[in-house]
């Protein structure tokens, strides 16, 4: 519900802070005084147009702030909790301000949005009434939510838009399958030839690195053995100044000495001489079977470029071919399995459609049966208000053959005759704008206590009656607020007698020009109020009088 409303240089306004309550609060004025302009600004928090114009004068911008409280468990709630805008204590705040360059801004949760994203949330939590505007009662998508609700059918609803959305996925896939077989078909071709050229390399992993250690050995194979031939040579050639020959004259000139201090330097020599020996003996047998085969260096350098060109060829590292072979293969793999993967959507396609059209036949039967019983209560509603000629129809058409909404099979539209004889027709067709109030004070009525919309707005509902539809009007406000926040902007002492919350909307001068202003009124100012409304400019002892009798019985 509407808690708060601050305004600030907007129209007449220059600051305006008000509290509304839970139930049902009038909002009375002289005529022209400016009980619009409220309405107007909190429009703008729920996603109206913005004008320029609209900002008072001498304001360089005008700001609006509402704040709701929402339940946290209705639709308004989800809706800011997929958006991560949910506030701990399940507020919300709109915020909307206008700039005279033009810009306007919208925040929510203070979290800068789109006035799309407001208007769509704002229909969510308050529906407005008036003679010119009713924001969701013209909308088709109102008419499927509020019978839809009537008749406890939120579960059924959605259980078929998840089947519907499944469906779509489904048909999407299904349909991208089937128009990309003739890019799969020359894709096959292209794979089968990678796939054919790379296992006829059979190229292996580490494969590259190991023929590439082997190239390098192979090509500098006389190189080698050139070293290891002058490696031997130093460690046992016939000079006297080899390596052997060197350590055994050490170890002759040390083994002369008695000195059991030298004995460990003998052994580590002695020990020396005998690994230079074995590393010599090793290192003959080394160079005596080194293989320098040209034929074998010719073969690794042709596998070599052969894994490069293909390298090249894919633009990848060649380290890379093994795993690029398993990837074509798998893809080939995919392709080859297109048929029956086409074969398992149909299949899932069909199943899936069959679900639907149950869930929605069924759902269809629900809805004729909850539209009756809709009808039937709007209808004997509209007696009480005056319009016992009036003819309340919903429209259940359905949609054609084949198409599938997310909604069901049927476009649900609400219609009225006002005129014995007269045909029903869409409601902005055939009422006027005061039927048009009434009528949706009606359906309000009836359906307050299954609607997810907890504010309701009622602009000037009662324009062009009085006596005792008045009075009806009055009553049925009253009892609509009892399960909903009602906020009725009146000129009739009956409605206005009814109110749980009195605001009254005066102009004055100022020295900065005309300003509005919006006051709470106590029990006795009410009575003075609705005085004023009955008996005009000059209030007497019997319109006061009257007036407390009034808003004493109307509000037992």
């Amino acid at each position: 519900m509407l808690t708060h409303l601050t305004i600030s240089n907007f129209a007449l306004v220059n600051q305006l802070d008000l509290s509304f309550s839970s139930a049902m609060t009038v909002v009375t004025g002289e005529t022209g005084a400016g009980k619009s302009i409220m309405l107007d600004a909190l429009g703008l928090t729920l996603g109206d147009r913005a004008d320029t114009n609209l900002i008072a004068a001498g304001a360089d911008k005008a700001e609006i702030h509402s704040i709701f409280e929402v339940d946290s468990t209705g639709l308004a709630a989800d809706w800011l909790r997929e958006r991560d805008l949910v506030d701990d204590d399940n507020a919300v705040i709109l915020r909307r301000i206008i700039t005279r360059d033009g810009r306007s801004r919208g925040f929510i949760n203070g979290v800068p949005t789109t006035v799309g994203d407001m208007k769509t949330f704002g229909d969510l939590l308050i529906d407005i009434h008036s003679q010119h505007e009713h924001q969701s009662l013209l909308k088709r998508e109102t008419h499927r939510r509020l019978l839809d609700e009537y008749g406890n059918l939120g579960e059924e609803a959605n259980e078929l838009k998840q089947v519907f959305v499944e469906y779509k996925a489904c048909e999407t896939k299904l349909e991208q399958l089937i128009s990309g077989n003739e890019e799969q078909s020359a894709r096959l071709q292209l794979l089968t030839y990678q796939a054919e050229e790379l296992a006829e390399f059979e190229i292996h992993a580490s494969e590259t690195e190991q023929l590439e250690l082997e190239q390098k050995r192979l090509a500098n194979a006389e190189i080698i053995l050139q070293q290891c031939q002058q490696a031997i040579a130093l460690c046992s050639s016939e000079d006297d100044a080899n390596l052997l020959a060197c350590v055994s004259r050490v170890l002759n000139l040390l083994s002369g000495i008695d000195d059991v201090r030298l004995a460990p330097i003998v052994e580590l020599l002695t020990s020396s001489r005998i690994q230079i020996e074995e590393a010599t003996i090793d290192l003959e047998h080394y160079v005596q079977n080194y293989d320098v085969d040209p034929e074998r260096l010719q073969f690794v350098e042709t596998r070599l470029g052969n894994i490069y060109n293909i390298a090249r060829k894919h633009r990848i590292d060649p380290c890379d071919i093994p795993d690029l072979e398993q990837k074509i293969n798998q893809e080939l793999a995919a392709i080859a399995n297109i048929d029956n993967d086409i074969d398992h959507l149909s299949t899932e396609l069909s199943s899936l459609k069959n679900a639907y059209q149950k869930l929605a036949t069924k759902l269809g039967k629900t809805r004729r049966k909850a539209a009756a019983t809709l009808e039937t209560q709007v209808s004997e509603k509209l007696i009480d208000l005056g319009m016992a000629d009036a003819k309340f129809q919903l429209a259940l058409t359905p949609i054609a053959a084949g198409e599938l909404t997310a909604n069901g099979l049927e476009e649900i539209e609400f219609l009225i005759s006002t005129n014995p004889g007269q045909k029903p027709g869409p409601l902005n067709r055939i009422a006027s704008g005061g039927e048009l109030s009434r009528i949706s004070l009606a359906i309000q009525v009836v359906t307050a206590h299954t609607s997810s919309v907890h504010t309701l707005v009622f602009d000037e509902v009662d324009v062009g009656i009085g006596g005792a539809v008045a009075e009806v009007v009055g009553a049925l406000l009253r009892e609509l607020g009892k399960k909903a926040q009602i906020i009725c902007v009146t000129h009739l002492p009956q409605v206005a007698a009814q109110g749980h919350q009195h605001l009254k909307v005066t102009k004055g001068g100022e020295q900065t020009g005309v300003n509005i202003s919006v006051a709470p009124l106590s029990e006795i100012e009410k009575v003075e109020e609705i005085a004023r409304m009955l008996g005009g400019i000059e209030m007497t002892d019997q319109s006061l009088a009257h007036a407390e009798e009034m808003f004493i019985t109307a509000q037992k």
